[in-house]
């Protein structure tokens, strides 16, 4: 069962990842992306790397690619000029499918010659025994690297602050601009005005 879950996600994915390159529509694009990124969240439950599942979905799929697909919809996009673009950088990408498709190879290569000896871990992260893949990533992140966590959330913090100072303006006032705060404070008998004009003089606005 595991084995035919194994091969169902990973052909999904890799359909997924061809349909992306290949579809000719933007939005079809950022489906078949949401779609692959849903089957490779598959395979890391099927591995035991559910805290990376649970990333992959809410992160790539809730965030990312909803942004683009959102981006993609909301810009007005010139199909015709598109291929155009397509088919004048069309040899620069060979050039670099090409350099990827090498840096492929080596790396198999490399990996069939013999493994790297990155050194002996120490086991100050070995996972906790008998707790989930997320509870140990907690303990970790919560208990030795506590201060490198908030710190990281703090400059987040001050980035979004900035960003926010940078995009706001003043909202002038101008002509026609209604002050909310002015009519909800009017009381009743300002609202209307009795007038009682002359003959033949019409009304005063």
């Amino acid at each position: 069962m595991i084995v035919f879950a194994f091969y169902l996600f990973a052909a999904l994915v890799i359909a997924s990842a061809a349909m992306t390159v290949l579809a000719r529509n933007p939005v079809h694009s950022v489906l078949w992306l949401i779609m692959a990124f849903f089957n490779a969240a598959g395979l890391m439950v099927l591995v035991g790397a559910e805290f990376l599942a649970m990333l992959l979905i809410v992160v790539y799929v809730g965030a990312v690619a909803v942004l683009f697909l959102f981006v993609v919809m909301m810009l007005n996009i010139d199909f015709a000029e598109l291929r155009a673009g397509f088919m004048k950088n069309a040899p620069l990408g060979f050039a670099i499918a090409l350099i990827l498709l090498a840096e492929l190879v080596l790396g198999i290569g490399a990996y069939r010659a013999g493994k790297l000896e990155l050194g002996t871990p120490m086991g100050d992260a070995a996972p906790l025994l008998g707790q989930s893949n997320v509870e140990s990533i907690g303990a970790m992140l919560y208990g030795q690297y506590l201060f490198l966590f908030e710190v990281a959330g703090i400059i987040l913090l001050v980035a979004m602050v900035g960003a926010i100072v940078l995009t706001h303006r003043e909202q002038r006032s101008s002509r026609g601009h209604q002050n909310i705060a002015k009519q909800n404070a009017r009381r009743p008998d300002e609202a209307t005005v009795n007038v009682k004009p002359e003959v033949g003089k019409g009304v005063e606005l």
